[in-house]
């Protein structure tokens, strides 16, 4: 019998590797935590008697999901105390559209918000059906579920997340908006602002408490729209903007003085923006520079 060497095991892993940091990002809405599990599997997979694995992805991919759930599990306690608005922590996405699926799904921001409202289970059935199009009997394995089981917590969350989601614009479409929305924001242009907003729109500030974020969402056209030109005079003067993308989608690094910076991004429909979110927490952006210098 071959015994596979420690060099032949890192080299199916490192194969998977994009794929196994796709399912425990969408079950987690964290590249940090993403990178922890990754490790942890990778850890466990040099332990294991790897001659006694018939399907190395599959092993793998079953491990990476298991430890997503119990850390998804503990991260909603977490969440529960975490200062002002929590928003998924963003991946640079320029090279590798889909991080790591066969398909972009639940890769956006918003719809990482809206997985929030599966739980750890229901998410990573969900994930691993719509976005890397594992077969439900695979699915059932990894959850300690029946197929038939699977099949109804899939279609209970597709009708869930379909029934609260909005259409989406292009990614063309979607930067285009941003544009307009940066330029009217930058002159403190109230009417102009009102006029990009749904009637639903909401501004989040993710600062985890550590940073001068606000606290609370802001709710309404006229709220948001007042908002952004209060503050408008002294937040953009000076202000080299830096296009990125984050999560299939055009963002913005606006630098913050001599050592701060804000990341910014919207969800929009035909509607107009949905949401303007943005990420303050030095934690987050930290990761997020990480993941634009991943190999």
């Amino acid at each position: 019998m071959h015994t596979q060497t420690l060099e032949e095991a890192a080299s199916a892993f490192v194969e998977l590797r994009p794929r196994l940091f796709g399912i425990a990002y969408r079950l987690l809405g964290s590249a940090t935590e993403a990178e922890d599990v990754v490790q942890e599997v990778w850890l466990r997979w040099q332990k294991t008697d790897r001659d006694t694995i018939e399907n190395p992805p599959a092993f793998l991919a079953l491990v990476a999901t298991r430890l997503a759930i119990n850390v998804a599990q503990s991260a909603r306690v977490r969440r529960e105390s975490y200062i002002g608005p929590w928003l998924p922590e963003p991946v640079d996405t320029s090279l590798d559209p889909t991080v790591g699926a066969e398909r972009g799904e639940a890769l956006e921001l918003a719809f990482l918000l809206l997985l929030e409202r599966l739980n750890p289970t229901e998410r990573a059935a969900y994930v691993l059906r719509e976005a890397f199009d594992y077969p439900n009997e695979q699915i059932a394995q990894i959850l300690r579920l029946s197929s038939a089981n699977v099949r109804q917590i899939v279609c209970r969350a597709r009708k869930r997340l379909t029934g609260v989601r909005r259409e989406p614009i292009d990614r063309a479409e979607h930067r285009r908006l941003l544009q307009v929305f940066l330029h009217a924001a930058q002159t403190g242009n109230i009417g102009a602002l009102e006029g990009l907003f749904a009637t639903d729109v909401v501004s989040s500030s993710d600062g985890g408490g550590l940073r001068g974020a606000a606290r609370y969402p802001l709710v309404g056209g006229n709220r948001v729209a007042r908002f952004l030109a209060a503050f408008a005079p002294r937040f953009w003067p000076g202000t080299d903007l830096t296009w990125v993308e984050m999560n299939g989608l055009a963002g913005v690094l606006v630098p913050r003085g001599r050592s701060g910076v804000t990341l910014l991004t919207v969800e929009a429909s035909r509607e107009g923006i949905h949401h303007v979110m943005w990420i303050v927490n030095p934690a987050k952006l930290a990761a997020f520079e990480r993941s634009r210098h991943r190999l």
